[in-house]
This record gives structure tokens, C-alpha cells and sequence, in this order.
């Protein structure tokens, strides 16, 4: 007789649960730029501190809001005398804006990284620029108004003309020359030497002996060989000669000076008028001068610390 009982059924499989992964979230973008402060490391009146993140609420529009920074860190001379002012690596996140005169970006958050020297300054934007000129989409440049020269063999010379330019010359006994608005001009080698001579630019000479001269208003010289000099004749410049036995010489009016031990400045001081009334140079340990600290004249001739 048939079993009427139900026959079991097979347990049926389970369900398997697909799983969808959810698609990652983009890398936020982070561009590295430079930004420009006053001695007191404020930006139109706000207060900035190294190591730390500020955030922007509101709309962000370059040159009008948001916190702003140069990609291109010779940029930063067009708003900060290089001579009169503090500079610092950014990193810019969140929304952002352009500038279409030059590299400057509008940013919602920026965070401050790390104070740079002038020499840094001009290493940066000499590989800023070289990262420019070789890229297709930036050949439209070739009217001089981005131009990088370089120069690294021994007793070679590097020269660039352009507006923005930049000239590095690495090799012993070379010479490098950026005549352009707010240029740069680097030379590292051993007895070279490094000149710049465009409004706000900057002209570094490291290597012993070297010689560095920046003869824009509101440019800066720098020269740390040993026994090197550094000359900065335009308006509101700084020369600095770090180096031992360096000489630092700044004939620009309200210019300031500093030499390292052993070394010596020498300042100039100008009426209103433009006419030169005083001009004095003293080795470092003499006449109360300090060893790598800043230098102006005064009305009276006299050496004073600059507080700026």
C-alpha cells in the first residue's frame, strides 16, 4: 500500500546575499602652493600659524574670498615684497578657485605647512617653471612670459629674460641672470654668481665665494658661501650674507642688511627726496652689530635692528 505520508522535500538551497561594494570616495584634492605673509605671519589682517588648518565659510572666488595661495611661488612677490615679508608652503583643499593673471588660487581650507627661505623660495618656482614649460598646453608661453634657463656644467651660464623667469646655474665658477619682473635667478656652484635685477625678484648665490645681486624694488639677495657678497640696491630690498666672512651691501632706500660672523654690511640712508644723506658699513661684532640679524639706518646714520 502506498505510504500516504508526505515524501520530505529537499531543504531548499539558501539564498546567497550579493554583496555590492560601494565605489570609493575620491581622493580629495590637494594642490601645493606658496602663500605670502607679513613679519607677523598675518595675510590682510588674519592671523595665520604654522601646523595649523583653516577653514573659509562661504563663497570662494579668487581675489575676493576664501584663503589664497601661489602656485607658482614667484607669484607671491606680486602682493609681498620679497624683502619685507615671511613665506610659507600651503597645501589648498576643499573648493577652489582660479586667478586667470597669474598662478593664484582661491581655497575653502588651507594648512600651513613649513616657513621658506628666499633660496627655497627660488628652488621651488625654478622647478614650478620647468614643470610648466614642458607641457604641451603651456607652449603658448614661448612669449617670454614663463621662461626657465639651466645651466649645470661646470663654468656654464644660464639667462632668462623673461617676465616670471627663471635662471639656475649649478655647475663650479657659473653664472646665472634673470632680468624679468619678479624672476629668480640661483646660482649653487662653487665661486658662481647670480643676478636679478627685475622688479621683486630674488637672487640667490650659495656656493663659496659666490656672489648674488637683486636690484628690483622690493627684491632680495641672498649669498651664504663663505666669503661671498650679497648687493641689493632697489627700494625696501634685503641683502643677506650669511656665510662666513660674507659681506652684505644694500644701497636701497629703507633697504636692510645682514651678515653672518666674520662678515660685514653696509647701508645707505635716503632723505625724502631720494637724496643720500648717510652711508655706513661696519663688520659684524663691531658697533653693536649682531651676527644673522637684520639691519637699517637711521635718520641719524645709525645702525637699528630691524623690528619688522
Amino acid at each position: 500500500m502506498a505510504n500516504k505520508n508526505p515524501v520530505a522535500a529537499e531543504a531548499a538551497p539558501s539564498a546567497e546575499i550579493a554583496t555590492i561594494e560601494a565605489p570609493a570616495a575620491p581622493a580629495p584634492v590637494i594642490v601645493h602652493a606658496v602663500k605670502a605673509f607679513d613679519r607677523d605671519l598675518r595675510c590682510r589682517g588674519y592671523q595665520f600659524e604654522i601646523g595649523k588648518t583653516f577653514t573659509h565659510e562661504g563663497s570662494v572666488v579668487a581675489c575676493e574670498s576664501g584663503f589664497h595661495a601661489c602656485e607658482n611661488p614667484l607669484d607671491t612677490f606680486r602682493y609681498y615684497e620679497p624683502g619685507l615679508s615671511r613665506f610659507c608652503a600651503v597645501e589648498l583643499t576643499g573648493e577652489m578657485n582660479r586667478n586667470s593673471e597669474d598662478s593664484k588660487i582661491a581655497a575653502s581650507a588651507i594648512t600651513i605647512r613649513t616657513e621658506l627661505s628666499i633660496p627655497e623660495i627660488i628652488t621651488r618656482s625654478i622647478a614650478w617653471i620647468t614643470s610648466m614649460c614642458c607641457k604641451p598646453a603651456d607652449l603658448a608661453h614661448s612669449d617670454g612670459a614663463r621662461v626657465v634657463s639651466s645651466a649645470t656644467g661646470h663654468s656654464s651660464a644660464s639667462s632668462a629674460t623673461g617676465h616670471s623667469s627663471a635662471s639656475s646655474a649649478t655647475g663650479d665658477r657659473s653664472a646665472s641672470s634673470a632680468t624679468g619682473y619678479s624672476s629668480a635667478s640661483s646660482a649653487t656652484g662653487y665661486r658662481s654668481a647670480s643676478s636679478a635685477t627685475g622688479y621683486s625678484s630674488a637672487s640667490s648665490a650659495t656656493g663659496d665665494g659666490s656672489a648674488s645681486s637683486a636690484t628690483g624694488d622690493g627684491s632680495a639677495s641672498s649669498a651664504t658661501g663663505y666669503r661671498s657678497a650679497s648687493s641689493a640696491t632697489g627700494y625696501s630690498s634685503a641683502s643677506s650674507a650669511t656665510g662666513d666672512a660674507a659681506i652684505a651691501i644694500n644701497t636701497g632706500r629703507f633697504g636692510k642688511a645682514r651678515a653672518g660672523k666674520g662678515g660685514g654690511i653696509a647701508l645707505c640712508y635716503h632723505n625724502e627726496n631720494g637724496t643720500l644723506r648717510h652711508f655706513r658699513c661696519s663688520k659684524v661684532g663691531e658697533n653693536g652689530i649682531k651676527p644673522d640679524v637684520f639691519y637699517t639706518l637711521s635718520a641719524s646714520g645709525e645702525f637699528v635692528e630691524d623690528a619688522s
